[in-house]
């Protein structure tokens, strides 16, 4: 009989395409950076982020990277263009990582809803989803990284059930509580 520990098998997710009452979340493509240029284009939209509102081009290489995914062994990028189902018209995106964890998988999730569809509840509606979708997959923990200035982004992690529980390079960390069993 051998001693030698068992090799864990490290879970790879791939985004998958997830509906919900309003809206489609679909696995993001390179091509959706024309559509998202646009949505995501309100400056107002990166004040808490740094930085300023990319170009398609732009867009166009980093959807590639995410869409190549991560060089990591064991995590996994899984980003969503939301669409609403009324149309198809592209409005934000989510995304998760998701790694390894003691018990499990664990991800760090975010989300973005442009200027012109805020305040319709799209925001929590996609977020809850994506977090639906983890839990399926075995996902246990799930954090989600904001600055504390985003009142509206914590309004989200609070419906979500995270609540806040410490800082990090000047974000507070927003978590659930681990599942266990």
């Amino acid at each position: 009989m051998s001693t030698r520990p068992r090799a864990r098998r490290v879970r790879i997710l791939r985004a998958e395409p997830i509906r919900t009452q309003r809206l489609r979340l679909d696995p993001l493509r390179v091509d959706d950076a024309a559509e998202l240029a646009g949505a995501l284009a309100d400056p107002a939209l990166y004040r808490f982020l740094g930085g300023r509102a990319p170009d398609e081009e732009q867009l166009r290489r980093r959807y590639a990277d995410l869409v190549e995914g991560s060089d990591e062994p064991g995590v996994s990028w899984c980003t969503w263009t939301v669409r609403e189902l009324d149309g198809g018209r592209a409005v934000g995106m989510v995304q998760a990582v998701t790694g390894p964890d003691v018990g499990g998988l664990r991800a760090v999730i975010s989300w973005m809803v442009g200027t012109a569809w805020q305040r319709r509840g799209y925001a929590v509606e996609a977020a809850q989803a994506l977090v639906e979708w983890l839990r399926r997959r075995g996902v246990r923990t799930v954090t989600a990284h904001i600055d504390p200035r985003n009142t509206a982004s914590a309004a989200v992690a609070r419906s979500l059930g995270l609540v806040r529980g410490g800082d990090h390079h000047g974000e507070e960390v927003w978590t659930d509580r681990p599942r266990h069993g």
